[in-house]
């Protein structure tokens, strides 16, 4: 792992550069940090360089103060590859993730090869429920939102059958920073591409989990609908995908960019 001083705050990142043409980089759910993506590594390592960040507030990133917002968090992403000089990417993002790379999308496509948009929509949740989790979070810290977080996270199938994964990820969860996690709650509360979105040029692979209840199906199709260049993708997963079905999930990526 490495950290990057840039202008306004401070990234971890690991990058695995195998000397491939194209690079992938992707961008942590809230609660979360880089490895929530070590499932991906050895497989997608084979054919690409690995880009792997830590999003502002989460992980060993700083946690800058003040309410964060999309823009701010897919600026960090140009300013890291502007700082590591590698000019095009492609991008996957899950949920907040999937919320910066469609900024990305809208506003920086000529950055872009190809897209991945994984549980994520136009917008997330509403307004009243953001603002009633940023207070709970302020009041009770993390620990008080986890047993709803692994019931969005993850299907109960995948929870007893793999009980200690799903353990660590919540370990992480409640390590993350308060002070990060509620700015990048704000960051998602405020973020709605509804009318941008459909200004995304890359060819873009949208991923949805049947079981996600935070981030639908009908999320999925409605993005799909808005971009122009688009297919959509099921896993039977809840908001988690790249974890509860890591296979199928890289192989996807693996199709979708080689092609």
């Amino acid at each position: 792992m490495s950290k990057i001083k840039m202008q306004n705050t401070v990234l971890n990142y690991v990058f695995d550069d195998f000397k491939k043409q194209h690079t992938i980089v992707f961008s942590n759910s809230l609660g979360t940090d880089l490895t929530m993506w070590d499932k991906q590594v050895e497989l997608l390592g084979k054919e690409f360089n690995i880009l792997r960040y830590d999003t502002r507030g989460h992980g060993k990133s700083e946690a800058t103060e003040g309410e964060y917002s999309i823009e701010m968090l897919g600026n960090d992403v140009l300013d890291l590859l502007d700082s590591l000089k590698i000019e095009k990417v492609n991008f996957c993002g899950l949920s907040i993730g999937g919320l910066t790379g469609q900024w990305l999308g809208i506003h920086a496509s000529k950055r872009l090869n190809k897209l991945i948009l994984c549980n994520t929509g136009v917008k997330i949740g509403n307004k009243e429920g953001w603002n009633t989790r940023i207070e709970t979070v302020q009041k009770n810290g993390l620990d008080s939102i986890v047993s709803g977080t692994q019931e969005r996270w993850f299907t109960t199938e995948f929870v007893s059958e793999n009980k200690g994964e799903v353990d660590s990820v919540l370990a992480t969860f409640v390590q993350t920073p308060v002070a990060g996690y509620i700015s990048c709650c704000a960051a998602v509360r405020d973020a709605n591409f509804t009318d941008e979105v459909s200004k995304i040029l890359a060819p873009t692979l949208i991923i949805s989990g049947t079981e996600d209840l935070v981030t639908t199906i009908k999320d999925g199709d409605f993005l799909m609908e808005k971009i122009p260049n688009s297919i959509l993708a099921g896993l039977k997963t809840a908001h988690i995908s790249n974890i509860e079905k890591a296979d199928d999930f890289t192989k996807l990526l693996i199709e979708f960019i080689k092609n």
